[in-house]
């Protein structure tokens, strides 16, 4: 695993619009069935945002992608 407080972890801006907005819903735990109803898409749509999302900040789950986010002041 790459260090999370490494200064060249991948940085949000590397994210679409969308992955954001998918990213935001992800590092509060909500489930893909709740973000796909609220986002109106399909839940293998959001696998796929996930994966991109996981692959672009290079963490390999939901835990790592909210303990990144923190680490870079990004989360309240």
């Amino acid at each position: 695993m790459r260090d999370l407080y490494d200064p060249g972890h991948a940085s949000l801006s590397v994210l679409t619009p969308r992955e954001r907005d998918v990213m935001d819903y992800v590092a509060r735990g909500k489930p893909n069935k709740v973000i796909a109803a609220e986002l109106g898409v399909s839940q293998r749509t959001i696998e796929a945002h996930r994966a991109r999302i996981f692959q672009k900040m290079q963490v390999r789950n939901a835990v790592e992608l909210a303990h990144c986010l923190l680490s870079q002041g990004s989360v309240n």
